[in-house]
């Protein structure tokens, strides 16, 4: 029986492998079974009584908690080294939950100028109905963070990398700034994943994920997760979850989990194999420009290589032609897949202005550096020899 009180102390890919599982295996099974079941029978009424108030652990309902989604929520939050995690049905729940749980009418919320489309429109457009006001912010730049705090900003939202410019934001700064001003610090650590960064550490308040990418890996299943540091927090989020029905199934869950135990493996090749494209780019004559924190020219590389234990999957070049030659790059891969979604085995692409960022109005995704020339490249565990040729092959055919 795993001793869960005190767990062994683990490196990163060891605890993807182990952490979360059940106090005590059935049938001695390795792996976490799927409880697919949507209501747990209680053994008396006594009892049945007692898990309502909380006077006694154990399941009541799947919406309100499952057996195998606590597996896959204790596996990320001990990744995260946080104090609880929240499965989500999908990233944009996490989102929303961390919205609906946080904010009320009249407060304010800071975030990056830099963010995930749906993200974006989410707090530019929806939380604004709802007397919560919103202000963008380059947070590359502490000083225009700190001037941009309010006295009613509840959180600061951040992605680092930013999707899609790969922008990083200094989380240690981030932090200080926040903790002077009693200010929530949230960070997206989706293109990072625990396995490279953990904002807990740095001072962040809660981490948010769309699981669907690179911590699930295989483009097979949705979801979310919300990891906290503090218990207030984890107490608003998991009961606006709980009432608001966003969180996930079982198997959802058990897709998730066999996913993560590979993580390790699939992050480390993934960004060995993004590092060599994102040189090899950088001196294509078809590409003007690229951005990856693993590339000195980066503007944040060097925070980059303090904060994080490796650079991602995740990269974006703008090629010659703008638009025009960006469909012809697409159009002609024979092996990259042009899809949106990223974080999976397979290598993605896709074009942040006409489809992931649509939804931003056309001067504020121009002043977030998402211009019409720039392709987003989610890079896989192919064989780099392969990867390379494809997209070679792909930009000579740009005239």
């Amino acid at each position: 029986m795993r001793d869960k009180e005190n767990p062994p102390i683990m490196g990163r890919a060891t605890a993807a492998i182990h952490r979360g599982g059940l106090a005590g295996p059935v049938y001695g099974e390795v792996s976490v079974p799927i409880f697919q079941t949507s209501t747990f029978a209680f053994p008396s009424a006594e009892a049945g009584a007692a898990r309502f108030t909380g006077e006694e652990p154990g399941f009541i309902y799947t919406r309100l908690g499952n057996p195998t989604v606590q597996a896959l929520e204790e596996c990320v939050t001990a990744l995260e080294q946080g104090s609880a995690g929240h499965a989500t049905a999908t990233g944009m729940a996490a989102i929303s939950a961390v919205c609906l749980g946080l904010l009320s009418q009249g407060d304010h919320v800071l975030a990056g100028d830099c963010l995930y489309g749906p993200t974006h429109v989410v707090l530019d457009r929806e939380l604004t109905r709802f007397g919560i006001s919103v202000t963008f912010v380059d947070t590359a730049d502490p000083g225009r963070v700190a001037e941009a705090i309010r006295p009613n900003t509840r959180p600061l939202f951040v992605e680092t990398p930013a999707n899609p410019t790969l922008k990083i934001t200094d989380l240690a700064a981030m932090a200080r700034i926040t903790q002077e001003r009693q200010v929530w610090l949230a960070v997206d650590n989706t293109f990072a994943t625990p396995h490279l960064q953990r904002p807990l550490t740095l001072g962040a308040d809660l981490v948010v994920h769309s699981l669907t990418k690179l911590l699930n890996g295989h483009s097979d299943v949705l979801g979310g997760m919300i990891v906290v540091k503090d218990a207030e927090l984890s107490k608003k989020i998991k009961r606006i979850l709980s009432l608001f029905g966003g969180t996930m199934d079982p198997h959802q869950a058990w897709l998730i989990l066999r996913g993560v135990r590979t993580l390790a493996l699939r992050v480390d090749q993934a960004l060995t194999n993004a590092q060599k494209l994102a040189e090899f780019l950088a001196q294509h004559p078809q590409v003007e420009w690229v951005r990856y924190p693993g590339l000195p020219s980066h503007p944040g590389h060097d925070i980059a290589k303090q904060q994080m234990d490796g650079f991602g999957a995740m990269l974006c070049f703008g090629v010659r032609g703008g638009l025009e030659g960006g469909r012809v790059l697409m159009n002609h891969l024979r092996l990259i897949t042009l899809a949106v979604s990223l974080g999976g085995v397979e290598s993605l692409i896709q074009h942040p202005a006409s489809m992931t960022h649509a939804g931003m109005p056309r001067d504020k995704r121009l002043a977030a550096g998402i211009g019409d020339e720039m392709v987003r490249l989610s890079v896989g565990c192919e064989d780099l020899a392969d990867l390379m040729a494809d997209l070679d092959q792909a930009l000579q055919a740009i005239p």
